[in-house]
C-alpha cells in the first residue's frame, strides 16, 4: 500500500462515492480489507479514537506486549551495529516519553538515521515485542512532525505544538496517519452533506451541522472543535439507530398474523386449574401482556428477560397452550440438545399425563435415530404435536408444520439471523415470536439492541428458592486455599447433595465449542497458569481420596448427543454425585439437589456467564454455594469482574457492571456474526439519557405528517447506516 493516497478527485464527493474512485484501487483495497470500508461515508465514520499533540508525549511504561500501538515520542539516540550471524547492520533508535524508553529496530536500513536523529518527534506505529526484557518495535511505521514551527512567532509555535493530532484505529497494514491522509483527501473534495437530524432538532439542541461536524472531528484546530463535533455525531448516531429500530417495529406491526386466543374449558384453562402453586406477580403481569399480544392480528415480537429460575419457561408454556386452544402449534428453539431435552422433559412433567397425551410435545434434534425422527416429523406436519421442542434441526428443509402460530426462542443470542428466519418462514402467516433470555439486560441496552421488540421483565423469584452464597477463592493471594475447595465439595456430597465443577476448556487450551464469554485480558499475574480443563480436572478428582466413593461424570460439547443426555439424566436423577463440565450446563439444566458449584479459572468467563452458571445451584430446597476460583491478581480487570459477581445476586446490577467493565459490543447485525462493532461514538453504558432523547425525537419525526418520506436525508442515512447484513438482521429480528 502506498503511504499517500494519490488518486485525483474529479467533481464533488458525496458520502456514497466509492473509495476506489478517490483513493485508487490499491489503497482502497487495503482500507476495505483492514476496516471493511467501501464508500466515503464509511471512511468518514471511522472516527479518531483519541487526539495527541506534537508537544505531547505518550506514556511508554504500560505498552501491551504483542499488540499494535500508535504512540507519540521523541528520538533520544540512534546507533548502527553489525549483525553477528550474517552480513548487514541493525539500526537501533531509542525513543522516549521522558519516563519510559522504547527501541525501534531496522535491519539493513541505515539510511533512516538521516531522518531519525535525536530531538525529532513523531508518531510511531508497530507491534510491541519484548526482546531480552526491553520493549521494542521492529520495522515500525512512522510519521515525523515538521521540524518545528520554523522561525514563527511564539503564538504560532504554540498553536503548532497544541493542535490536536487525530489518532485513528489502525491495523498492521494501515497506519493511523495513512487514515488521516485519506480522510484529508476526501474532506477536501466533499460537497454539502444533508443532515439526517432535522434542522429544528439541530437548532434546538445546539448541535453543529453534519458537514461541519465531520470537518472538525477529523481536522480540529483545538480540543473544543472535536468535542463539539463528537457531541453532534453521537446524537446523530443514536437518532439514526433509533429511527431504524422504530421503523422496523412499525413494519413488523403492519404484517397480518392469526390471532391466538384461549377457549373456555380449553388447554390453558385446564392447565391453570391444575397448577399446584400460584404464579408470581411478575409472571402474571408478563403473561397478561403476552396474552394480549397474541390475541391481536399483528405479530407479537416480545422479549422476556428474567433471572435464572424466575419462571420464564412457564410463562412461555401458557402462551403455547393459548395457541394450541386456537388449533395452532408452537416451536421452542433451544441452543443445545441438552437444553432441548431438558425443556421437553420439564414441559411433559408440568403438563401432567392427560394434557401431555393430548398436546403430544415432541423432540426434534439432529441426534434422533431415523425411526424417531420420522415419527417426530409426522407428528409435526400433521399437527398432532401442538408443541415441538428442538435445536437447529427445527430449521431443516424436511421439517414442516401444520399451523405454526408461535415461535419461542430460548437464549436468542445463541442463534444467528438466518436460523431464526428459517423457522419463521415455516409458518403460513407471520407467527408470533417470544424471545426468552436469562441474561439480564440494562435498560439502555434493551432500548438500543432490542428497540424493535417489546421488553418484559420477570424479576421476582418463585417462593421456596433458597439463597446462594458466593465466595472468591483467590489462589494468587492464597495458594494454600486450593485444598479447601475440594474438601468443601466433598462435604456437600457427604450430606447427600450434588456438585458441579466447571472448567473453561475441554482439554489443554481447547475451549468449549462456542467459546462464548471466555476472556483473554491480562489477569495481572505474569506467566499464565495452565487453563483448567475437563479432562485434567476429572482425572485429578477421580484420583483424590476425598472422592473415592463418589460417582463422577464428565460433560462437554464434543460428546455425542446421546452421551450428553445420559450423563445429564444420571446427574438429574441422583445417580452421579459430581459432574465436571464446560459451560454446556450454563443454561437451563435443572438439578434441584445440586447445592455447590466450583468454577475454576472464573476470570476466564464474562460477568453474565458467571451469573448464569451460579444460577444452576440453589434451585430446590437446598441452599446454594458457589466458589469462584481464580489466579487473577487483586486490582486486575479480570479479578474485578469475578469480585463483582461474588458481591451480588442481582443480575440487573451485574449486567450494568458488565457493560461498564467490558464496553458494549455490536448493536445490529455484527452482534450475531462476530463482525466489527456497528457502534462508533455511542456508549450505551454512559449514553442512556442521550439514547432515550434520541428515541423520542426519532419517534416524533417518524410519526409526523409525511413520516420518513418527509425527511429524505434521514431515509438516506438509514439506507447508508444499515449495510446488507444489518438490514437483514433488522428485517428478521
Amino acid at each position: 500500500m502506498s503511504g499517500t493516497p494519490v488518486a485525483a478527485v474529479d467533481g464533488v464527493l458525496s458520502l456514497d462515492t466509492r473509495l476506489s474512485g478517490v483513493l485508487g484501487g490499491r489503497t482502497s483495497n487495503a482500507f476495505a480489507k483492514a476496516f471493511g470500508m467501501d464508500t466515503v461515508g464509511d471512511l468518514l465514520s471511522h472516527y479518531p479514537r483519541r487526539y495527541a499533540r506534537r508537544g505531547e508525549l505518550t506514556a511508554l511504561t504500560q505498552l501491551p506486549v504483542d499488540e499494535n500501538v500508535t504512540i507519540v515520542a521523541e528520538v533520544l539516540e540512534v546507533r548502527e551495529r553489525p549483525m553477528r550471524a550474517r552480513r548487514g547492520s541493525i539500526l537501533e533508535v531509542r525513543i522516549s516519553d521522558g519516563k519510559g524508553i522504547l527501541t525501534l529496530t531496522f535491519f539493513n536500513q541505515a539510511w533512516r538515521a538521516r531522518e531519525l536523529h535525536p530531538g525529532v518527534r513523531g508518531i510511531f506505529a508497530g507491534k510491541v515485542s519484548d526482546y531480552k526484557g526491553a520493549l521494542q518495535l521492529a520495522h515500525p511505521d512512522y510519521e515525523l512532525f515538521e521540524a518545528d514551527a520554523g522561525g514563527a512567532d511564539a503564538a504560532t509555535a504554540r498553536s503548532w505544538a497544541e493542535t490536536p493530532i487525530p489518532i485513528y484505529p489502525a491495523t498492521g497494514t494501515v497506519a493511523s496517519w495513512q487514515v488521516q491522509k485519506a480522510v484529508g483527501l476526501v474532506l477536501d473534495g466533499l460537497g454539502d452533506v444533508p443532515d439526517p437530524v432535522p434542522d429544528e432538532l439541530v437548532l434546538e439542541r445546539g448541535l453543529l451541522p453534519f458537514r461541519e461536524a465531520l470537518e472538525l472531528i477529523h481536522r480540529p484546530e483545538k480540543d473544543a472543535h472535536w468535542q463539539r463535533a463528537r457531541d453532534a455525531l453521537r446524537f446523530q448516531e443514536a437518532f439514526v439507530l433509533q429511527a431504524a429500530l422504530l421503523q422496523q417495529r412499525a413494519t413488523a406491526r403492519e404484517q397480518h398474523a392469526d390471532p391466538r386466543r384461549p377457549v373456555a374449558g380449553g388447554f390453558l384453562e385446564r392447565f391453570d386449574a391444575a397448577l399446584p402453586f400460584a404464579l408470581t406477580g411478575d409472571q402474571t403481569t408478563v403473561g397478561e401482556a403476552i396474552a394480549s399480544d397474541i390475541a391481536q392480528d399483528a405479530p407479537m415480537n416480545r422479549l422476556v428477560q428474567g433471572e435464572v429460575g424466575s419462571g420464564k419457561t412457564l410463562v412461555a408454556l401458557r402462551a403455547m397452550l393459548a395457541v394450541a386452544d386456537s388449533g395452532g402449534q408452537s416451536a421452542l428453539l433451544a441452543p443445545t440438545e441438552v437444553l432441548a431435552v431438558q425443556h421437553l422433559r420439564s414441559i411433559v412433567k408440568v403438563l401432567g399425563p392427560d394434557l401431555a397425551a393430548e398436546l403430544m410435545p415432541t423432540l426434534l434434534t439432529g441426534q434422533l435415530a431415523t425411526a424417531e425422527r420420522k415419527k417426530a416429523l409426522l407428528r409435526t406436519v400433521s399437527g398432532q404435536s401442538r408443541i415441538v421442542v428442538g435445536t437447529h434441526a427445527l430449521m431443516g428443509d424436511a421439517v414442516t408444520f401444520f399451523d405454526l402460530g408461535l415461535v419461542v426462542v430460548d437464549e436468542q443470542h445463541r442463534f444467528g439471523v438466518e436460523q431464526r428466519e428459517a423457522l419463521r418462514l415455516k409458518a403460513g402467516a407471520p407467527p408470533h415470536v417470544l424471545v426468552l433470555t436469562a441474561t439480564p439486560i440494562p435498560r439502555t441496552v434493551a432500548m438500543t439492541v432490542f428497540g424493535d421488540l417489546d421488553v418484559s421483565t420477570i424479576a421476582e423469584l418463585p417462593a421456596g428458592r433458597q439463597g446462594i452464597e458466593s465466595f472468591v477463592v483467590p489462589l494468587a493471594d492464597r495458594p494454600g486455599w486450593e485444598r479447601r475447595i475440594w474438601e468443601r465439595a466433598a462435604e456437600e456430597i457427604a450430606k447427600g447433595r450434588q456438585v458441579f465443577v466447571v472448567c473453561p476448556a475441554i482439554s489443554g487450551k481447547e475451549a468449549e465449542d462456542d467459546g462464548e464469554g471466555l476472556e483473554d485480558e491480562d489477569t495481572g499475574s505474569g506467566a499464565p497458569a495452565p487453563t483448567a480443563s475437563v479432562e485434567s480436572i476429572a482425572a485429578q478428582v477421580r484420583a483424590d481420596p476425598l472422592f473415592a466413593e463418589s460417582r463422577i461424570g464428565v460433560l462437554h460439547g464434543r460428546l455425542p448427543g446421546d452421551a450428553k443426555d445420559e450423563i445429564m439424566r444420571a446427574f438429574a436423577d441422583g445417580r452421579l454425585d459430581l459432574i465436571v463440565a464446560t459451560t454446556v450446563i450454563e443454561v437451563g439444566v435443572d438439578v434441584p439437589n445440586a447445592s455447590a458449584m466450583v468454577i475454576l479459572d472464573a476470570d476466564r468467563f464474562g460477568v453474565s456467564q458467571l451469573h448464569q452458571l451460579r444460577g444452576r445451584v440453589g434451585r430446590g430446597g437446598v441452599p446454594g454455594l458457589c466458589l469462584f476460583v481464580t489466579n487473577a491478581e487483586q486490582g486486575s480487570l479480570a479479578r474485578e469482574r469475578v469480585d463483582a459477581v461474588a458481591a451480588t445476586l442481582d443480575g440487573f446490577e451485574l449486567a450494568t457492571i458488565d457493560l461498564e467493565l467490558r464496553q458494549e459490543g455490536d448493536v445490529l447485525g455484527s452482534r450475531q456474526s462476530g463482525g466489527r462493532s456497528s457502534l462508533r461514538l455511542l456508549r450505551v453504558a454512559k449514553d442512556g439519557t442521550l439514547i432515550a432523547d434520541a428515541r423520542a425525537a426519532a419517534q416524533g419525526v417518524l410519526e409526523s405528517p409525511g413520516g420518513l418520506a418527509g425527511h429524505p436525508a434521514l431515509a438516506d442515512a438509514l439506507a447508508r447506516r444499515l449495510d446488507a447484513q444489518e438490514r437483514e438482521f433488522l428485517g428478521k429480528g
